[in-house]
């Protein structure tokens, strides 16, 4: 006997909506740190521009997937990516097995 529980597909809806909103939330801390002009530790602005920048692709990425009807299955494994790691992170990739095997 399987205890496990078949999985719902994620609403694409709902999925785009909060994928828009982390996008939204992004564009808004990139602009802010635009906003904030040079400054001593630049270099540290520039690594935190580039992550923010990185994000905002994994999200366009995201987007994609949602499109193609694979948004919510793990690149690693194959494997349904829990629905609480989408609503943390919307636009992972990976199940956290797969993930903590990229990093």
């Amino acid at each position: 006997m399987t205890l496990e529980v078949p999985r719902a597909e994620p609403d694409p809806h709902e999925t785009r909506q909060r994928l828009q909103h982390a996008r939204t939330s992004r564009l808004a801390q990139l602009q802010a740190l635009d906003d904030s002009g040079p400054a001593p530790d630049d270099y540290l602005l520039s690594e935190q521009k580039t992550a923010m920048q990185r994000v905002l692709k994994e999200i366009d990425e995201a987007f994609r997937r949602v499109e193609q009807g694979t948004y919510g299955t793990c690149l690693g494994c194959r494997k349904p990516i829990p629905a609480e790691r989408l609503e943390i992170l919307p636009y992972t990739r990976h199940c956290v097995a797969c993930q903590r095997r990229t990093v």
